[in-house]
């Protein structure tokens, strides 16, 4: 776990390929992580049994929830319903915040 007073960009290392993640809060009602995703990476179609938020921290992919594309650029912010069906690529080195709330 990451100390809360830690800059967290700081905290961003990118693989040689595939998905490097660092969990920054882990508590009984809310989990943060980091994912850092090398350039090409996706992550397949699957769904969470919690809501959850994204924030993209630098980079640039695509975020596909419930069939619709959402650009993955620094800034923005997306949130998915618990059971949303979601997948992403990342077109460029990217990294983002995922936030599960219980």
């Amino acid at each position: 776990m990451i100390e809360a007073s830690k800059n967290l960009k700081e905290l961003i290392e990118y693989p040689g390929d595939g998905v490097l993640s660092k969990d920054v809060i882990r508590t009984d009602k809310l989990n943060v992580t980091l994912f850092c995703m090398a350039k090409g990476t996706s992550i397949s179609e699957h769904t969470s049994t919690k809501q959850g938020t994204i924030y993209v921290i630098e980079g640039k992919g695509v975020f596909n929830l419930e069939g619709k594309d959402i650009p993955m650029l620094p800034g923005v912010f997306i949130h998915m319903k618990e059971n949303a069906v979601h997948s992403l690529k990342a077109d460029e080195n990217m990294s983002f915040f995922l936030l599960l709330f219980n």
